[in-house]
């Protein structure tokens, strides 16, 4: 680009923020900085239509949300599936009751499938008091495939299923199998299940989370315990991540040594890039948890390490939203923090894939305490997510965070120092932007500069050579 015949001043002037603003308006994206969240309480659990939800909501295909309370409904308070208009009217569909061959104690959360049906998973109850897997439909009927025998095919499942692409579900009981320590299963639509691998020791114990299925086609998941440290006693080791194959091939990919995090507690998220996203429960330093990143083939980075002030213990998987920043929930610190394990009432936050963090929300009790799982975003860009106690009743909550469009970027500076032209715009830390340049302002094509830019604060810049090139006009479109 020539500045000749202009003066940088006059080329300031036409490029002015509102040609960046006016731009950054074309581009409709979901945005995220803390303003930006508008959080409402849209239901609290009364104990008799549910208590204590554990596990993250689903949207079915008619726009309502399906989950789970591990507690309440009905008089022996077993649990319930229910059902959440988005204004926030719910209906239990079963509630749980004795004899509980049908399941008791639902903490995980459903999959839709394609037939319009759910299907979950009971931490007790069933034949044989070792948990079932059920499948239920909207209006509530409910089947129960399988009860758990315990001693060789897994018990007691906390996590939900996953269906990859053989059209089979699978999940991970945090007991029973051939050592005691777990198994990964595979089971059929129809009830037929087969237990694909009994955890030992050095590949971990206790995968108290579920699956995920990759980009490969393998599954990948973490055990709580075993691993590095293990010493053949319940509750030793720091934990591992481990891929399995669909026919029961495990690798461990790492294993915890709490310099790096201890006790993954939490399933992981595959991420737009690739990379796999998690928390611990514990360690480093503080013992207050962590967010980790992991490449497909196992190599582990803290991205963030909590200090109770700004939450503790994280035990839920992450999601990722539209705008690309990863979402979760802490189930204690900030309010009522004390520096004690387990004190104050959790919190919502917000991580960019480089581990810059904004806490959203912080619970006090009346909005909701302890959120034990993670969130979901629906269909229109709100995040959902329910807590484990407080609200009208003390027995849990439903939330709803409405996301606000990010402000538009604006040019603060333009300068140029030798044959380098520099921009720098305001900007929300976490998010991604793309200068783009055109020879001709009244031109529809515009040509990205570059690779795009990730704010690390609330401004971003951005340089290049002009060299010789013929003048042209630049912006900035905020990504999604």
């Amino acid at each position: 680009m020539t500045l000749n015949p202009r003066t940088l001043k006059d080329f300031i002037f036409s490029c002015p923020g509102w040609l960046l603003l006016a731009a950054a308006q074309l581009c409709f994206v979901w945005a995220c900085p803390a303003a930006g969240f508008t959080f409402t309480t849209v239901a609290s659990f009364a104990g008799t239509n549910g208590a204590f939800p554990q596990a993250r909501l689903v949207q079915g295909a008619d726009g309502s949300f399906y989950g789970t309370t591990a507690a309440g409904g009905g008089d022996t308070s077993q649990g319930t599936v229910f059902k959440m208009t988005p204004s926030g009217a719910l209906t239990t569909l079963v509630s749980f009751t004795s004899p509980y061959s049908n399941g008791a104690n639902p903490q995980a959360e459903l999959l839709p499938c394609n037939d319009g049906s759910f299907y979950g998973t009971t931490a007790g109850g069933g034949s044989y008091s070792h948990g079932t897997i059920f499948r239920i439909n909207p209006a509530g009927a409910l089947a129960s495939l399988y009860s758990f025998y315990g001693t060789f095919d897994g018990a007691q499942p906390n996590a939900g299923l996953v269906q990859p692409s053989d059209g089979n579900f699978y999940s991970t009981t945090p007991a029973g199998g051939y050592y005691l320590n777990g198994t990964v299963f595979q089971v059929t639509s129809n009830g037929a299940l087969n237990s694909l691998y009994s955890f030992s020791d050095g590949d971990g114990v206790y995968p108290y989370s579920g699956l995920v299925r990759g980009n490969d086609g393998n599954l990948y998941g973490t055990t709580e315990y075993g691993g590095a440290g293990y010493d053949g006693t319940d509750f030793s080791g720091d934990g591992t991540i481990f891929q399995i194959t669909t026919n029961g091939i495990l690798t461990t990919l790492v294993a915890f040594t709490g310099d790096n995090g201890a006790h993954p507690y939490a399933g992981l998220l595959q991420a737009a890039d690739g990379n796999f996203y998690g928390t611990t429960y514990e360690g480093p330093a503080t013992t207050n948890g962590t967010v980790f990143k992991m490449t497909p083939a196992g190599a582990l980075k803290t991205l963030f390490v909590f200090n109770g002030t700004n939450g503790a213990l994280p035990s839920a998987s992450l999601v990722q939203g539209r705008d690309g920043n990863l979402y979760g929930t802490t189930p204690y610190g900030a309010i009522g923090y004390d520096g004690s394990p387990s004190s104050g009432s959790g919190t919502v936050f917000m991580i960019t894939t480089n581990g810059v963090l904004t806490t959203l929300v912080s619970f006090n009790g009346a909005n909701g305490s302890s959120p034990l799982a993670g969130l979901f975003q629906s269909t229109n860009g709100d995040l959902y997510g329910t807590t484990f106690g407080g609200g009208d009743y003390d027995d849990g909550t439903v939330f709803r965070l409405s996301v606000a469009p990010a402000p538009p970027p604006v040019f603060q500076t333009v300068s140029q120092s030798g044959t380098n032209i520099s921009l720098t715009w305001t900007a929300v830390a976490g998010r991604t932007y793309q200068v783009q340049a055109s020879t001709n302002f009244s031109n529809t094509s515009w040509n990205n500069k570059g690779s795009s830019v990730t704010a690390s604060n609330s401004t971003a810049s951005w340089s290049e050579g002009v060299g010789p090139d013929p003048e042209r006009f630049y912006r900035v479109v905020l990504l999604p």
